[in-house]
């Protein structure tokens, strides 16, 4: 009998453990509950929803509110992603393995929490809040190069999202423009992204991070999108570190050819073809837009382009529309518009060309200022086995996700132990710059600032004694 008691006291000293480890939160909307990941100690929160879903005649309007559920959520399963076009096999496809994600969907304004200190307001982690690449068109923030379990174990709150893609998030139009309060149109994908923001700045605390230590951070699109977020005189005191992976710097000035983060048309020129696009299509106002099928609304300006034989393109990236963004990215920093913050800007060795001109010209830019930037490159080309086929080479565009996220565990690739060490030696400078705006941590370290005087980058490599170190091509030399 004592040993029947013990057992079942011990049982129930787990299952309290477990209870204090992912308690019940209470956020907007309702009451949610995560679950347990591959880490001891680590919870991650599937699909919350941040806004209402942006559908019928909340179509091309600003996130509203979440719409409450009863009862408690459990976050188990991720959100779908905005909706886009099907993954086939080859490049990117085959690099992360998409496959097991949810059914794309106009409904995709969701996030995902990762946390060691569920329930506890009081432990004020840093926030780091992801934003996912993919054009503005596709992509969503659950890949399983963003698993953020690793980033909560280093004592990091990480959120991801989704956010709306293509031409649900960025259609301009004269008669959207005529509705809305702002008479601005388009944009709607960056203003979920700062809705983002300020879910993380009301409800943060319960995941037991700092509404007031946050770091925003994301790779090409996402890149441009922590960007346009930086420029934009609607995310004042949301956010307080910034990464930029693989977005370039100061393009227009110095590699106009590189990563267009911007429409280069006016909000009246993007409008008017937006509307000769739509009229061809017999969706002349409002009311027929919203209620036209998402599959008509996705394909419309492709099935013109076939029957009118122009080339013409609807606005799928952000602009300036006086609103959400008053100036460039560019203009901005020149004119001192940009936010006094810390940043960290890269990219990787066999990227869209060289982005080192531009990155030093934003270095440069911050520093005349007061600001401090830290540069880097990526340039580990990604080991190979020949095991599938039509795979990218190199140290590729996007190819230094599985190491900023530690997440190797879920490619395909031979990793070798100098693969899973960069891993760490990356993750711990991310991670370090959410916590202390700066990778190399509380002290002194070897990732110097990069100033006129000193143009050092830090370089992301194996060591040389590693016989999987190839290199394609030349990186910087720090």
């Amino acid at each position: 009998m004592r040993k029947v008691l013990s057992f079942m006291l011990a049982l129930a000293l787990v299952a309290c453990q477990s209870v204090q480890q992912n308690p019940i939160l209470t956020i907007e909307g309702g009451q949610i509950q995560g679950v347990d990941t591959d880490i001891a100690g680590v919870v991650v929160y599937r699909g919350i929803p941040y806004a209402a879903p942006p559908i019928k005649d909340l179509r091309w309007k600003a996130p509203q509110p979440v719409v409450p559920w009863d009862g408690v959520k459990v976050c188990d399963e991720f959100g779908h992603p905005g909706y886009q076009s099907v993954h086939y096999p080859g490049g990117y496809t085959t690099e992360w393995g998409y496959g097991a994600e949810a059914p794309y969907s106009e409904d995709c304004l969701y996030l995902n929490v990762w946390t060691k200190e569920s329930g506890n307001p009081d432990a004020k982690l840093p926030v780091a809040l992801w934003i996912h690449g993919g054009g503005y068109r596709e992509g969503w923030g659950s890949e399983p190069e963003f698993d953020g379990q690793e980033w909560a174990d280093k004592d990091v709150v990480l959120v991801s999202i989704n956010y709306r893609l293509g031409v649900f998030g960025f259609l301009t139009h004269p008669e959207l423009s005529a509705e809305s309060p702002q008479h601005v149109s388009g944009n709607y994908g960056i203003l979920d992204q700062i809705e983002s923001l300020k879910w993380i700045k009301k409800n943060i605390a319960q995941f037991g991070g700092d509404p007031d230590n946050v770091m925003v951070f994301g790779q090409s699109a996402g890149a441009g999108s922590v960007r346009t977020l930086c420029a934009s005189p609607l995310t004042q005191g949301l956010f307080n570190k910034a990464i930029i992976m693989s977005g370039g710097g100061l393009v227009n000035a110095v590699a106009p050819q590189h990563i267009g983060p911007f429409s280069t048309l006016t909000l009246d020129e993007s409008e008017a073809v937006s509307k000769e696009i739509f009229d061809w299509a017999g969706l002349t106002d409002i009311k027929k837009m919203r209620s036209a099928s998402t599959e008509m609304v996705y394909s419309v300006a492709n099935m013109y382009n076939a029957a009118s034989g122009k080339r013409n393109s609807l606005t799928l990236m952000p602009m300036v529309d006086g609103y959400v963004m008053k100036e460039s990215f560019d203009d901005a920093a020149e004119n001192n518009n940009l936010p006094h913050i810390p940043y960290m800007i890269g990219f990787t060795l066999n990227d869209m060309g060289s982005m080192a001109p531009g990155i030093l010209e934003f270095c440069y830019n911050r520093e005349s200022l007061g600001d401090k930037a830290w540069a880097y490159q990526f340039a580990r080309p990604l080991p190979d086995d020949g095991s599938q086929p039509n795979v990218l080479k190199g140290a590729f565009h996007s190819s230094d996700l599985w190491y900023a996220f530690k997440s190797l565990k879920h490619c395909w690739r031979p990793w070798t132990k100098g693969d899973w060490d960069l891993s760490e030696k990356m993750l711990t400078a991310w991670s370090n710059f959410a916590k202390y705006g700066d990778p190399n941590g509380a002290a002194a370290g070897e990732w110097t600032v990069c100033t006129k005087e000193n143009p050092d980058f830090m370089l992301f490599k194996l060591d040389a004694g590693d016989a999987e170190n190839s290199e394609m091509g030349e990186p910087i030399k720090p």
